[in-house]
């Protein structure tokens, strides 16, 4: 087991009252964290002191903020042991999947330090004479970033590294699920030598979470609000966004259509499905969810898609090299093994996998699944993946698009051009031609449409997020006035 503490103006501090929750591995049940239960005294206190040490960091110049981010990649590299040991004991994470964390995030945070000299602006033509009118974009203030549990390292350091980059101090509230795994984020920027309260970190438990929210939004020093999670409670942070008029960027649930149509690579299709459907179990915001087939091809793909799956090891990631750990919980058996029931109910094809009863899932496809199976329309976010087939590149785009969510997605087929006329034509903030629907880099705008989200990640997107834009001018001559 393992205690942490919040991290508030560089010390780190038990919350107020000496409350603590705890974090239990999902496969025995053990604790695997003890973890400070902050309270909104303790949130207002997190975003006073990256408030007061907003000045400071804010005039920090670009190279030295450069080297600080680059020193805390190798930090955070440094640490993938204890990464793999945390996300083994928190969320039931692979090795694998930890280490890819890990490889990624500190992508993101080298990437943030590219950007400190990126942060340009324009020399607007005015019609006063001797008018020298400029946008210039400078850093908000103070970021609230909210992080889950699904992708931790990535997604706990994409929610401060761009903020940092542009000059802003940070809070950063983990999960309640992987409270350890986000601590030692924060303790590879403290190695990095940040200053004191550029970056403060607060915990808190399951049932404060509204509350300690709300008190950071409603902090007049908060200036931009980052959020990663389910689409439900997206639409909470947004509605408490808006009642105090903070912009925020809000990356949201998915329901990933990979498309295969009539000419794809079959080979191609099938790897692409098997690691966008299975990669940490299925439990990512891109994680392929909807498989649409071709019908002419559908029996071929299916065949090779199912001998893979089923070849898929299932195991416990503290006892060795498995594809397919622990789900995060047993709610999360429950909704599979619920999506799994109707499906079958209803017509659906098991070609393999099927329900469990631990939080151990195996690779689940199901084959002909209709718009009238739950699994259809919802997020199972998990290893059970939905099989559905189509005649013909209408049909197939139409039921890419036939539900709420838009953030991944992808298309498989030979003739590039039409493949990449089908892509433009689904509803999502991201599309791979002959790739697969999970993919990431820390450069490029990642975000949804519809009720996947607002806003973007990476690069000169997150530039644009997290800087104030603002419209300055010099008078260089006397200026004239009516009177």
């Amino acid at each position: 087991m393992q205690t942490i503490q919040l991290l508030i103006q560089g010390q780190n501090r038990n919350a107020q009252g000496d409350a603590w929750f705890e974090r239990k591995n999902p496969l025995d049940g053990e604790v695997a964290t003890r973890a400070p239960a902050a309270t909104p005294a303790d949130a207002v206190a997190a975003v006073e002191a990256a408030s007061a040490a907003f000045p400071a960091w804010s005039a920090t110049g670009p190279g030295k903020r450069r080297a600080l981010l680059l020193k805390a990649a190798d930090a955070l590299e440094a640490k993938l042991p204890a990464f793999v040991a945390a996300m083994a004991g928190e969320t039931g994470a692979t090795a694998m999947w930890a280490g890819f964390n890990v490889h990624l995030a500190a992508d993101g945070l080298r990437e943030a330090a590219a950007l400190t000299t990126q942060i340009t602006g324009d020399v607007i033509p005015s019609d006063v004479p001797g008018s020298l009118a400029l946008a210039v974009r400078q850093p908000a203030g103070v970021v609230l970033g909210i992080a889950p549990w699904n992708a931790p390292v990535i997604l706990g350091v994409r929610a401060v590294a761009a903020p940092l980059a542009c000059g802003n101090t940070v809070v950063l509230k983990g999960s309640e699920q992987c409270p350890n795994t986000h601590r030692l984020i924060i303790e590879a920027l403290q190695e990095a030598g940040l200053p004191d309260g550029v970056v403060n970190y607060i915990t808190n438990a399951p049932q404060d979470a509204g509350a300690v929210v709300e008190a950071i939004v409603a902090h007049p020093a908060v200036r931009r609000v980052n959020f990663t999670g389910s689409t439900h409670v997206g639409r909470i942070i947004a509605r408490l966004c808006a009642e105090h008029l903070k912009p925020a960027v809000l990356e949201l649930g998915g329901k990933a259509p990979l498309v295969v149509l009539d000419d794809a690579d079959i080979g191609a299709a099938v790897d692409g499905a098997i690691f966008g459907s299975f990669a940490n179990s299925g439990q990512i915001c891109m994680s392929t969810e909807r498989i649409i087939v071709d019908e002419s091809v559908a029996d071929a793909f299916v065949e090779r898609l199912a001998a893979r799956a089923r070849d898929l090891p299932v195991g416990d990631p503290r006892l060795g090299p498995v594809v397919l750990g622990s789900v995060v919980d047993l709610s999360a058996v429950e909704r599979c093994n619920r999506l799994i029931d109707d499906a079958l109910a209803k017509g659906a094809v098991l070609l393999c996998g099927g329900k469990a009863e631990t939080t151990l899932m195996p690779a689940t496809l199901l084959d002909r699944v209709t718009p009238d199976m739950l699994i259809y329309q919802e997020e199972s976010f998990g290893p059970v993946k939905g099989i559905v087939r189509v005649g013909g590149v209408e049909e197939a785009i139409a039921c890419a698009n036939d539900n709420e969510y838009g953030l991944s997605a992808a298309v498989f087929g030979r003739d590039t051009a039409r493949a990449w006329q089908v892509a433009q034509r689904i509803q999502s903030g991201i599309c791979h031609v002959n790739g697969p629907t999970v993919h990431d880099e820390a450069q490029m705008p990642f975000g949804g449409v519809k009720a996947s989200g607002l806003g973007r990640f990476g690069g000169q997107a997150g530039v644009h997020e997290f800087t104030d834009l603002r419209w300055i001018t010099l008078q260089t001559t006397p200026r004239h006035y009516p009177f």
